[in-house]
Parts: C-alpha cells; structure tokens; sequence
C-alpha cells in the first residue's frame, strides 16, 4: 500500500496504513481522497483499535468537503460507543451548525464543557452557539404567534380564497427556514395538512402544502419518518395522480426529498447516499420502492403521475448503495415496465392506462438504465429471461391485440437497452411476425410494424435480415394513402438513405432522392394541422437525411421547418427528443469527426480503399452561417424544454447543440436570454463523460464573453465553478483548458464566495500547473487567474509559505508576452502591498535585480506601471528592503522614469515620483541627491525603452 508520498508506512497493519495515508491526503488538501483512503480502513478495519480514529478523521475530511450530513453520521457512529469523546463532539458540533440544527450543536459543546470545563477552545464557539439558541427560542415565540395565525386561516375551508392561498404560501416560505419549521411541527402542521387535503379541491393551496411537507422532511431524517407515520407512503403517490404540472413536479419533487432525507442525499449533483443511514431506513426504502412499482401500473392514476414515478426510478436506480435496479428485476418490475411500453393510445378501454406522448419513451429509458446496472453477466441474463417471458406471454395469445402490443414494446426495447431487443428480434418467429404484420391490411398492424423496422434499421449490423427484407416493405408502405403509414415509412427510407453518413462520396439512392425525401419530410413538418405523431416522425427522417450537406443548406433556408422543428421541441414531448435533437446535431455539425492522417490517406489511396469526403457545403463558414440562422429563430428555447429527459445520451446531444451554438461569439447573449446557462449546469455535472464536457465547454465559452454576474446570477456563479475546474484535467484539449481558464479568470474578479469556490474544488494547484506549461496560451491564461485570486487572504497565506510561488510570478514578469508579464507583475503588486513575506522573497530570486530592471525599463506602460507599484510597496513595507533596491542603479532608473514625456506613462511617472518621495521622507535618500544626473538617467532610461522596443 503506498501513501501520498509513494512510500509504505513501516510497521502497522492494512487498516493502519490506510488511515496514515489518508492522514497524508488530508495535509495536503486531497480531502476526497483523503476520505475514499478512511474508507477502506473502517472497511478492512471494523475490530481495530483505532476503528473510532477512522470515522472520526474521516469526519474531519467530510467536514472540509462541507458533506455535514457523512461527518454527522460518522461522529455520531463513535458517540454510541464512546459518548464523551471531545474529538468526535467537536466535530458533530461543527457538523450540526453548519445543518443548522443549533440546538444540538449547542448540546455537544455543552457535554465537551461539562467534562473539560477549563477548554479555551470551545469557549468562543460556545459563546456564540448560546447566543444563536437565544435568539432562535425568541424568533420561535415570535413565529408560534404568526403560525397559529396562519392556521387559522389556511385550514379554514370557510375562509375567503384569496386569504387561504396567501396563508399557505406563506406556511410554504416558513418551511424553508429552520425556526418556522420547528414551530409548525410542534404545533401539528402534518395533521392538519393530512386532514385538509382529504376536501381540499384548489391545486393552488394543493400544492403549496406538498412544497410545506417537503421543506419539512428536507435535510431530517427524523422529522420525515415522523411525517411518514403520519400521512403514509401512498398519500405521496395520491398528491402526484392529477393533471396539474406544478402539482405533479411538486409532488415528485418531495417524493425525491424524503427518500433523501432517509439515504443521507442531498439535491446536489454529487450527492450520494449513506450506507449507514441506508441501513437503519431499509424497511421504509424498499416501502417506498414498492409503492412507486405497484404505480407504474396503475390503471386509475394519470399519465403525468405515471411519468413522474419513472422518473423518480430512473434519477435513483443507479445507487449501489440503495440497489434499486437488482430490487427491481427480483420483484418482477421489468415486466410492469414492459406494460407501460405496449401500451397504446389506440386501445382505449376500461383497464387501458393512461399514457402520455412520452411514457414509452420514458420506460425504455427507464429499462435501459436498469440494465446498466446488471454489472456481471448473471444479472443480465436474468434482465433478459424476465423480458423474453413478457414477449412468451404476449405471443401465447397470438390474437390481433397481443401481436401489436408486442410488436410496440420491442419497439421500446430497440430504443432502450438495444442488446436486449436486438436478442428478443432474434428469437425465432419474432422477426417474421413482424415484417407479416408490415403487409397486412390492417391500419394498425401495419403502423406498430413500420415503427419496429424504423427502429431495427438504424442497427443494420445486428438486425439484417429484417432490414433487408423491410426495405422492400418501406417502399410499398411509402405508397400508402394513409398519411400515418405514409410517414413512418419515410422516416425508414431516410435512415437507409443515410447509410453513407458524412461522406460525401456515397450515395446509397440515385441523385436527388435525398433531396425528395427531405422535402416530402418538411412537407408533414410544416402542413397546417398535422397532429404532432406525424411531425414527430418527419423530424426523425431529417435527423438522418441532414447528414447530406446539401439537404442542410436547403432546411436551414427553410424558415418555417425550422420553426416547426423548433415548436416542436418546446412541447417537450420525450419521443420526439430524438429527431428533433438529432437534427440539430447534424445542421450545426457538432457530431464526432475522425481525424484524418495524411499518411493513412496516402497509404489508402496506394491500395486503392475508399476515402471518405467531407462536402465543401459543410466548411466552417458554412456551419457558422446556419449556427446564427438557428440561435435568430430562437433554438435554446427548444432545447431547454427538452432537457427534461432522463436519457444520458439525449443529454449528450443537446449538450453538443449547446456548445456549437455557443462556439459563435455572437449569440452567446441570446443563449443566455432564453435560459441556456439554467439548463446547462446540470447538462455539465450529470450524464456521459462527453456530454459532460460539451457542456461544460459552452460553459465557458458563455464565461469569457459575458459579464459572470449576468451569465450567473446568484448561486449560479458558484455552482458553474465545478465544472469550469473539470475542464483543467489533462485529458481535455488544450482549448478546452484555455476557454475555462478565461471563464475562470473573469469569475475570480468577482468576488471573495466565488474565489473561495475556486480554492475548494482544488482550483490553486491545477491553476499553477498550468501556469508552468509550455503553450503560451495557457500559461498566460492561468497566469492571469492567478492575479485575480491573490485578492484572496488564503492565497496570499500560499504564497508566503516555504514554496517558489512568489519566485514564479517574479520571474514571469521577465516575459516578452505583454500579457503573461502584465497578469505577473499585477499579482505581485497586490501581494507586495499586503504582505511583508511576499516582499522578501521577491529578493530570494536570485536575478531579483534583472527583474526590477526588466520592470522599470518594460515597454508596455502597463507592466511599468505594476513595476513602480511594486517599488512602492516594498519602500512601504520595510526601510531593509527598501535599501538594498535603492542601493542599485533603480535609484537611478527611476528618475529616469520621472523624466519621461509619454501620456500613455502617466501612471508610471506618477507612482515612480510617489517612490522617490517615500524614499525622501524615509531617508533613503537625499532630497537633492544627484539632481544634475538626472537628465543623463533619463537619457539611458529612453535607450533602454529603445533597446527593448527593437
């Protein structure tokens, strides 16, 4: 085992060295993997002496990562066997006050007291706490009166509407704040809640009650089970079933905070649950995984709600810790899920469910991510058994009904876990089914059996035979006089036709067929009174066809397709994600391009392979062009109402769109304007490693263009931080480094909060790497980050440690690039004028004198400037210093300086006759010393300008 050091601590057993590793970690600021190294020890180490000592250092690092909810739950672990320990109270007390539970923060440093009285540092922190528990039992005098007011009025069905809906709104904005929380639980605020919406009919005062239950449970584990007790699980699931938006996304949203509460997770992005807490909730976790399967199939709920509890499956089912997805296939909940996916708005019956345009879709995302989860192969075996014996019993009965839903959910499963479907396409009779329903005269069969092929064709290498022998349907289908089968049957033609991809030189059908099938495409996206289902499949058939540069051109002339493409997306219908999205990939070029080798070109050509040709049409000023058409015709606003999605790779492509979009200087406003930089954070911290980085990149770009408290206002300007940070990592290109630096740098001119993010997400030491670099660019840009952090009191504490930091921006004030040499010497102004240390080490440099001359001499105005403000500092700062700089020829060379007659000087001049009358006045020199040279000085001084111009 080896430590931050690269070296194997001497003696101890496995558990000992990982805790002396993570000791290391932890000294040298690696908090996560300070805290990943305490893990492993409490894992291999549960008999060990020092098994306390693991949770309790762990803690401390869980403290700095400012997860107070782990280092709670790790101090209260030593506190049940050992309840008097000073180190674990501290911590928990450290831990509650930043959770805001005062009170038991106040009652951990109150035992510390009571068994160390004479402990001075506890003194001040309990002296504060006493007066914050003083004032919070005054503000909860205050707030009982306001409570029993609001009741009153919000639980009075009698009271007027208007007064009830103000109450219990302002109930809501009371449950947000610690004190008014404690308040209206004690006085019964569930109770009442419970009883009330049992009559209750406004979805207004609905719904500001469910926000009221989830500021309640946010953050507390006992409260929420309290609250569980109270109402049940299944009041949850009855809230969600409505048709109302908010009251859905409000429901669903407190769904997702109790089961927080329970696991230990917050609504963070890198939150994660805690297995301790896991542990002690099970029963109530595996409740509350039942009650939302049972639902899912539910025939009496509404088609909003059954989306939503999908969504709470998909956004939790990835847990290890919950293990929700191998719950899932043990209790048979793929077969609830294939329910949903054969479901049809065309069977509408009294057990029929009620669906939405986007439950199918929402399903087979829902099944794809369970079955990224099957991590060995038993598991996905058994994942597959179980959907091969919903297909069985479907095909037991092979009546009309039966083979449609069939043929509908293996439909889904091609556009969810697609090794699954492929499988079951495989199986025998499976595939002929299909391609007969193709050629039956039934409206119906025909339709689902189209959709199927679409969805086979577009994987060609793992379903031949279906799509060689549906080809030959497609085209029969195409002739139809139903405009439905008509449709889908081009969207399949399209996908044939796309077959060559980018190159420019393939063309599977004979010239101008592309063209016909992207006009017979635009021709249902923008017919008056086409039902969204038929815009939804033509904007599927040009996601394939616009991979033809001429067929791009044409649609993004086309002012009223590219509308229609984009109202369709702001309906945010999921099933129509992918054509739409898909579109935009392609019109704006933001899909993967092979770099090709002029040599393996070369070698190619020798032996005569094909070489793929990228079309003049989609040269960058080409796709530029169409990037504005698309941001002018207002795109983000399609995008954000697309975001919704749960599928990574739906996530990736709108994060790709975003990027290209935002690769245009000039339209970054109007993707800010329509709410881009809202959706992008998240786009930027959750999904695939790509899509992560293609948000994160736009990121960025939105930075370095507009002013950061524009671009992100309010907790944004912290939050975009983490991401910017994971475009410094050596696997991103040298502009994605350079476009996050920029960002970064205008983000630490704003203020302390956003500096102190910096610093948290290990920002100094990648940010000072990169300044050693050898690419200008990136030297110059960290460099000039830096300048901008040193305002920070813990940087400027860095740099006067026992390290080069100080010798490195000395040094690079010596740069001939203007720029590196202005971002230097201005961060060396601001440490000089706050720190004595910082001013000593500048004379630690060994060519300390070749610096100041390069100062004072520069050519640009700008670092001469900083130059003479580092002169004054260090005059300022010590008489010792000061000497030995004026004991040389800058005396002489400021004078110079005084001398000139440059306008664009003017603030040099001025500080360098600052200098010399602080020198005066300290005596380091005469008032008249050697007033008759100056004129020579100054005659040097203009050559050495001279000299360094030329």
């Amino acid at each position: 085992m080896v430590t931050a050091q690269g070296k194997v601590p001497e003696g101890g057993d496995e558990a000992t060295t990982m805790k002396e590793q993570g000791n290391e970690l932890f000294k040298e600021g690696r908090w996560e993997e300070a805290v990943q190294a305490y893990s492993k020890a409490i894992a291999v180490g549960e008999k060990h002496k020092d098994w306390g000592v693991f949770h309790k250092n762990r803690a401390a690092a869980y403290l700095k990562l400012e997860q107070y909810e782990h280092a709670r739950v790790d101090c209260t672990v030593v506190l049940d066997e050992s309840p008097n320990d000073p180190k674990a109270l501290f911590r928990r007390f450290q831990a509650l006050e930043a959770l805001q539970r005062f009170e038991e923060a106040y009652k951990d440093l109150r035992t510390i007291h009571t068994y160390d009285p004479n402990n001075k540092i506890i003194k001040p922190h309990l002296e504060r706490l006493h007066a914050i528990v003083q004032e919070r039992a005054r503000e909860r005098a205050q707030t009982s009166n306001k409570v029993t007011q609001m009741f009153e009025i919000a639980f009075d069905i009698a009271a007027p509407k208007d007064k009830r809906e103000q109450a219990m709104n302002n109930i809501v904005v009371l449950s947000r704040e610690q004190a008014g929380v404690e308040v209206m639980f004690k006085e019964g605020v569930i109770m009442r809640i419970g009883k009330l919406l049992k009559v209750e009919k406004n979805n207004e005062i609905i719904t500001n009650a469910i926000r009221a239950v989830d500021g309640i449970c946010l953050r507390s584990a006992d409260r929420t089970k309290q609250v569980i007790r109270e109402l049940g699980i299944p009041w949850f699931l009855q809230m969600l079933d409505c048709n109302v938006e908010d009251r859905v996304a409000a429901s669903q949203h407190c769904m997702q905070t109790v089961l927080n509460a329970i696991s230990g997770m917050e609504n963070k992005e890198d939150s994660k649950p805690i297995d301790a807490l896991v542990k002690e909730n099970q029963q109530i976790i595996d409740t509350l995984l039942s009650c939302l399967l049972y639902s899912v199939t539910d025939r009496t709920i509404t088609g909003m709600a059954r989306d939503s509890i999908m969504e709470l499956l998909i956004r939790n089912v990835h847990w290890k810790t919950l293990n929700w997805a191998e719950r899932l296939v043990e209790v048979k909940g793929l077969l609830r899920l294939m329910e949903v996916c054969s479901e049809l708005e065309e069977y509408k019956y009294e057990s029929a469910m009620n669906i939405t345009p986007s439950s199918r879709t929402i399903a087979a995302v829902c099944l794809a991510r369970i079955y990224e989860n099957m991590y060995y192969d038993q598991a996905r075996e058994r994942f597959t058994e179980q959907i091969a014996d919903f297909v069985k019993d479907k095909l037991l009965t092979p009546d009309h009904e039966s083979k449609v839903r069939v043929t509908v959910a293996i439909t889904s499963l091609l556009l969810g876990p697609l090794d699954v479907g492929n499988t079951i396409v495989s199986r025998e009779g499976v595939m002929q089914m299909i391609l007969v329903m193709a050629q039956s005269d039934n409206l119906l069969e025909q339709k689902v059996a189209c959709e199927c092929i679409i969805a086979a064709a577009s994987k060609k290498d793992k379903a031949k035979g279906l799509v060689q022998t549906g080809a030959e349907i497609l085209k029969k289908l195409y002739a139809s006089k139903n405009e439905e089968i008509r449709v889908r049957a081009l969207v399949g033609l399209c996908k044939l036709g796309s077959s060559g991809g980018l190159d420019a030189s393939i063309r599977p059908f004979a010239d101008g067929s592309t063209k016909k099938l992207a006009e017979a495409c635009r021709r249902f996206l923008v017919k008056p009174g086409k039902d969204k289902d038929i815009r939804k499949f033509a904007a599927e058939g040009l996601a394939y066809l616009t991979l033809d540069a001429e067929v791009k051109e044409k649609l993004v002339e086309d002012r009223a397709a590219i509308q229609g493409l984009i109202e369709l997306a702001k309906t945010g219908d999921q099933s129509a994600l992918y054509g739409v999205v898909t579109t935009l990939v392609n019109l704006v070029n933001a899909y993967d391009k092979q770099e090709m080798n002029p040599e393996l070109i070369e070698l190619a050509k020798f032996a005569k392979h094909h070489i793929p040709e990228e079309h003049e049409l989609d040269d960058p000023d080409f796709v530029a062009g169409r990037i504005v058409v698309l941001a002018n015709e207002g795109v983000t606003t399609g995008l954000v109402a697309l975001c919704k999605t749960e599928s990574d790779n739906s996530k990736e492509m709108i994060a790709r769109v975003f990027n290209a979009l935002c690769s245009e200087q000039e339209v970054r406003g109007k993707v800010v304007q329509q709410g881009g930089t809202k959706v992008l954070l998240p786009l930027a911290l959750n999904g695939t490693a790509n899509g992560k980085r293609q948000a994160a990149q736009a990121l960025s770009r939105i930075g370095i263009t507009i002013n950061p408290e524009v671009a992100f206002p309010g907790q944004r300007n912290l939050d975009v931080i983490r991401p910017l940070m994971n475009q410094l990592h050596p696997d991103c290109s040298s502009l994605e480094n350079f476009e996050a630096l920029m960002a970064l740098c205008n983000l630490a001119a704003m203020n302390e909060s956003t500096r102190q993010r910096i610093l948290k997400e290990q920002g100094l030491s990648k940010i000072e790497s990169l300044m050693l670099e050898d690419h200008l660019m990136l030297s110059r840009a960290a460099t000039q980050v830096m300048c901008n952090l040193v305002q920070s009191p813990e940087v400027v504490e860095r740099h006067e440690g026992d390290n080069d930091k100080v010798k490195i921006l000395a040094l690079y004030c010596e740069e001939e690039d203007e720029e590196t040499a202005k971002a230097a010497s201005g961060a060396l102004a601001y440490l000089t004028a706050v720190s004595e240390r910082c001013c000593e080490k500048i004379f630690a440099v060994s060519s300390w004198l070749d610096v100041f001359h390069t100062l004072v001499a520069n050519p640009s105005p700008e670092v001469q400037h900083r130059g003479m403000v580092i002169i004054k500092n260090v005059i300022k700062t010590s008489q010792k210093l000061a000497t030995k700089l004026l004991d040389t020829d800058i005396l002489q060379m400021m004078y110079g300086v005084t001398q000139l007659n440059d306008e664009r000087r003017a603030k040099a001049i001025e500080c360098a006759h600052e200098c010399l009358k602080l020198a005066e006045k300290s005596r380091l020199i005469r008032e008249d010393a050697d007033a008759d040279m100056a004129p020579d000085v100054f005659k040097q001084q203009e050559a050495t300008l001279e000299e360094i111009n030329d």
